[in-house]
């Protein structure tokens, strides 16, 4: 089917694939199916590949382009954990959605006078929950850089408690862990990139603030209504934006690239520099290690 613009008018206003296309490595070692997208691409007579998504997928387009396939990227995952780029497609959107749902938490949340600990995607990176829960106005936010002490929770539970609060929320990235533990695992299986399916971090938290406090606790997991739904305004934006400034790159047969968003401007960076390690939480400058939240302090003295 010819994507004309007719055919695409609309879809800026959707969020998910209109393309039916799915979060699969076809460099899996146990089931590679390389040469057959290859084949494709040449059956289909495709000159250039534009692929959107994360580390994972961007690292199939770098491997695709090191085989002389013709490939631009734009960075789509709702973690904003790629480097090289200050946003990721999708981000804003998921925000907005643990920003809802935390609104709607906080009615039962005051009303039964409990504590509520919402569970958001992030497998290495805090960015969702650490900026969710700063939108929301979460009291504790618990990152996967910096291991929590449980004891030290149910210390800050308490406090919030005596100085007068009626409830808390309570935001834990999946992938955060308590001191001396490891991440909490869904089930052993793993994806065709080698990832485990996180969850069970925010059962954790809750049951462990019932038993330490003594408190009415409850735990919730966004998990996938991170991902769906309309995308926001911002997002309609940046999608635009990074749709045609891919589509520059083409025209001007700049491929490896990937678009990216920096300092305030759209650039392009080559696809390897994006898929050096992850862009995490600076604990230093961006998380509070005494309170479990965001940054007390943005402007700091001049040297």
């Amino acid at each position: 089917m010819p994507l004309n613009e007719a055919q695409v008018r609309t879809w800026d206003r959707y969020g998910g694939t209109n393309l039916g296309t799915s979060r699969t490595n076809p460099y899996d070692p146990h089931n590679d199916r390389s040469k057959v997208l290859i084949e494709n691409l040449e059956k289909l007579g495709l000159d250039t590949l534009i692929v959107i998504g994360g580390d994972d997928t961007l690292g199939v387009a770098f491997k695709l382009a090191k085989e002389g396939i013709n490939v631009v990227g734009i960075p789509k995952t709702i973690d904003r954990d790629l480097p090289g780029t200050d946003y990721t497609l999708g981000f804003e959107t998921a925000m907005n959605v643990i920003v809802e749902g935390v609104d709607r938490l906080r009615t039962t949340a005051g009303s039964h006078q409990r504590t509520f600990v919402v569970e958001t995607m992030g497998r290495n990176s805090g960015w969702l929950a650490l900026e969710g829960g700063a939108s929301s106005g979460a009291y504790i936010i618990l990152i996967p850089e910096y291991d929590f002490s449980i004891e030290k929770v149910n210390e800050l539970v308490l406090e919030g408690r005596r100085s007068g609060a009626r409830y808390d929320i309570i935001i834990v990235a999946e992938g955060a862990k308590p001191l001396g533990g490891i991440e909490f695992v869904r089930n052993g299986s793993v994806d065709s990139f080698g990832h485990k399916a996180l969850s069970g971090v925010a059962e954790f938290v809750a049951e462990a603030i019932h038993e330490g406090t003594g408190r009415e606790t409850r735990s919730m997991v966004l998990s996938h209504l991170q991902r769906g739904g309309v995308p926001c305004a911002y997002d309609r934006r940046m999608g635009r934006y990074f749709g045609i400034a891919a589509v520059d790159l083409v025209v001007m047969k700049d491929f490896g690239k990937m678009v990216s968003y920096r300092h305030g401007k759209i650039t392009a960076i080559p696809i390897e520099d994006a898929l050096r390690g992850s862009r995490l939480v600076d604990v230093e400058t961006e998380y509070d290690v005494e309170r479990y939240n965001g940054r007390r302090t943005i402007l700091r003295p001049s040297k």
